[in-house]
């Protein structure tokens, strides 16, 4: 059998062994007021099976005696290739224990023929239709949900071997600086060397553990901004203080472009100057030696934007959307890039966010950099 044309009507199909009981049902159909309906008839138990789970119509009216069979056995039997087909059980006899097993296999309606009109029976046909589409929507919502939970587990994963892994770093230079220290005991030098060693490393485990914190005090809420008036220039000297060293050891030129007169904002200095520095910080890692970085601040109708533009390796088109999520390592191709836990744009965007401004990325591709637009609110004076 094939399945009617699309005429925009609802599609309904009676599956009934009994021809009376068709005749009957059909001119219900046609006292049915307004909306369209097509009705088509099948009259076996194995063709009424083969309907409902390839989904032939858009409802399924399904009579509960089919020869040695029942409808209810077929039901069950058919849910389990198309879980969201509409069908509502028709019946000759109004029994409790049918009725409840009907919406157990999972029926829609259930409806005595003796009972039934015409209004009841479109009445019935769109709850049918409903019920369909609203379980349909929810498990691609579950399932959505599902796909991104695990995800967020993989990432998680992901970066715990990162984080394991940076942690572990620094430890082997230290441990080599504490051996060098006993073996040199006499040579100053030596020694000095090494607690430069073991400062280095221990410093930069102080920053991995002090992201973490941030973290974890931003996805519980807890961080709190001091607010000030406060020129966004110095932040952006501070910003530029905290990422001079990268910058000049990537060999990049950095050049900044103010606006015309002195932007007064109401921030937090301190976590503003680190999203700056988390920006340039990570342009630098992406950007390949002799390349640039340009800081832009430009005044708007009441708001300011900064720009930090780079020349690097840009962005993939298909790894935009995850790009300030936690535990997001992007996969770009400078070896240098690789270091990090993931966590820093997601903070810097969570701290924009905390200063009701916004940060947006975009970039034209491989090797055509990418630009981190930072937007802030001004006050109205």
């Amino acid at each position: 059998m094939k399945p009617p044309a699309d005429t925009g009507a609802i599609r309904v199909l009676l599956i009934e062994d009994d021809p009376e009981d068709y005749l009957i049902t059909k001119n219900l159909f046609e006292d049915l007021p307004g909306v369209r309906f097509v009705l088509e008839w099948v009259d076996s138990y194995d063709a009424g099976l083969e309907a409902i789970s390839r989904g032939t119509h858009d409802v399924f009216l399904l009579d509960y005696r089919l020869g040695s069979r029942d409808g209810i056995e077929l039901l069950a039997e058919a849910r389990r290739h198309n879980p969201y087909a509409a069908v509502i059980l028709l019946t000759g006899q109004g029994k409790y224990e049918i009725d409840r097993r009907a919406i157990e296999a999972g029926a829609a309606d259930y409806l005595e023929k003796g009972r039934l009109d015409p209004i009841l029976l479109e009445r019935s046909i769109r709850h049918a239709l409903l019920q369909k589409h609203y379980e349909a929507d929810l498990e691609a919502k579950v399932r959505e949900r599902t796909d991104a939970l695990r995800e967020a587990d993989r990432r998680k994963d992901e970066f715990l071997a990162v984080l394991a892994h940076e942690l572990r770093n620094p430890l082997a230079p230290v441990r080599n600086a504490l051996t060098i220290m006993k073996l040199k005991r006499d040579s100053p030098e030596a020694v000095d060397r090494a607690i430069g060693m073991i400062d280095r490393q221990v410093g930069h485990m102080i920053r991995l553990i002090d992201e973490l914190m941030d973290m974890s005090r931003i996805t519980r809420n807890k961080l709190r901004l001091v607010m000030e008036r406060l020129p966004l220039s110095e932040v952006i000297a501070v910003a530029v203080e905290l990422s001079s060293t990268g910058i000049e050891k990537a060999e990049l030129t950095l050049t900044i472009v103010p606006n015309a007169e002195e932007v007064i904002l109401t921030a937090d200095r301190l976590r503003l100057a680190q999203v700056f520095a988390t920006l340039l910080d990570n342009a630098a890692k992406y950007t390949p030696p002799g390349g640039t970085i340009t800081l832009t601040t430009e005044k708007r109708a009441g708001e300011v934007r900064v720009a930090i533009a780079d020349t690097g390796v840009g962005i993939p088109a298909e790894q935009m959307p995850y790009l300030f999520e936690f535990f997001t390592q992007i996969d770009r191709t400078l070896k240098r890039s690789q270091s990090g836990l993931g966590i820093g744009l997601a903070m810097a965007s969570r701290l924009v966010k905390m200063h009701s401004g916004s940060l947006e990325a975009s970039s034209e591709g491989p090797d055509r950099g990418a630009t981190f637009t930072v937007r802030l609110p001004l006050d109205i004076d």
